[in-house]
């Protein structure tokens, strides 16, 4: 195993976490709650209960390393959402208690390198999808 798929690893399992933490949190919260929230703010209701699936399956999904690419592009696509309907009035590093988008940007970026990353040797998507040497 190289360097480079030791952190790719690091990176998936982490992001898994911290979006399996942040499903949790919603649920936690109620998704009644989070769904009113979201109607505050101008996003349908019904977004909350779609976001927390992603976030607590998706986030499972990266932690074994399943359908890598096909989550980390639906989390792109999730905070890319989040930035321009929650974040952006508020700014970088937010303002007034609201939180900003840079830990969004961060997330993001991850994603985008596990989209583009080679499969990591430990997860389920190389023991499924591995090439079969000719």
């Amino acid at each position: 195993m190289t360097k480079v798929s030791v952190v790719t690893t690091i990176m998936r399992v982490v992001l898994g976490v911290l979006f399996l933490a942040h499903g949790i949190s919603k649920l936690q919260m109620g998704l009644g709650n989070v769904e009113g929230w979201f109607s505050s703010i101008g996003v349908p209701g019904v977004l909350a209960y779609v976001v927390a699936v992603l976030e607590l399956v998706g986030g499972i999904m990266l932690i074994i390393g399943f359908l890598t690419r096909y989550v980390s592009a639906a989390f792109v696509v999730m905070l890319i959402g989040a930035v321009f309907t929650a974040k952006l009035s508020a700014g970088l590093l937010g303002s007034n208690g609201s939180a900003g988008y840079e830990m969004d940007l961060t997330f993001m970026l991850i994603a985008l390198y596990l989209i583009v990353a080679d499969r990591s040797p430990v997860s389920l998507d190389h023991i499924l999808f591995k090439k079969r040497s000719a």
